[in-house]
């Protein structure tokens, strides 16, 4: 009884661990909720989910927004690529140094105007290894290489462009603490299962002794 005991803690732990990798181990770009018109600041954040380094991360921009600054990051240089008009249809990040390493994450900082008629900004990523492997981040919500999304609201023609106003920042840290509320959920629900799972397993217990 005992050793069975232990076996299932042990399906249980792993439930628990399977639940949280998703939630938190891929490119996410934020916020994740922004207003029509405004100047916003994204961030880019990168975790290496792998035991190697990464090395290059490329992030390609939606027609939804339009890109104008970089904050730069020691480290690490970056390229964009522009279309036709000269808007900027992508960028890479690519490290001066060993890169990002298995227990580390970082974020790259741009800014940029989002659309006047933009429903959703779709962030498709690709991070590249030191040994050459790349994962595409580009597929749906359910999917295990997920797209960054971030959703916009309908503007109310208020909208003045400033990226330093008060109201422009309050916003950004409300829509960030929306964010990891979101993020972290899958975790809080894969821990509760695992204390009801463990509060049944001792309640049968007792009953057989």
């Amino acid at each position: 009884m005992k050793k069975k005991w232990i076996s299932m803690l042990g399906v249980c732990a792993a439930a628990l661990f399977m639940f949280a990798g998703p939630a938190s181990a891929h490119v996410v770009v934020f916020p994740q909720q922004t207003t029509q018109g405004t100047y916003e600041k994204f961030s880019v954040r990168v975790p290496n989910e792998k035991d190697i380094p990464t090395v290059k991360i490329k992030v390609e921009i939606p027609k939804d927004v339009e890109i104008s600054g970089f904050e730069p990051m020691p480290g690490w240089k970056y390229t964009v690529e522009k279309d036709s008009t000269d808007l900027i249809k992508s960028v890479t990040w690519t490290a001066e140094g060993k890169g990002l390493s298995s227990t580390e994450f970082t974020e790259f900082n741009m800014q940029g105007k989002v659309g006047d008629k933009a429903n959703k900004i779709v962030w498709k990523a690709y991070q590249t290894y030191k040994d050459g492997s790349t994962v595409a981040w580009e597929g749906p919500e359910s999917s295990d290489a997920p797209a960054s999304v971030t959703k916009v609201m309908k503007g109310n023609g208020d909208e003045h462009g400033d990226m330093h106003g008060t109201a422009n920042e309050q916003e950004e840290t409300a829509t960030d603490d929306e964010s990891a509320s979101s993020s972290t959920l899958p975790l809080y629900l894969s821990g509760a299962a695992v204390l009801l799972s463990l509060i049944s397993l001792i309640l049968s217990a007792r009953k057989r002794k």
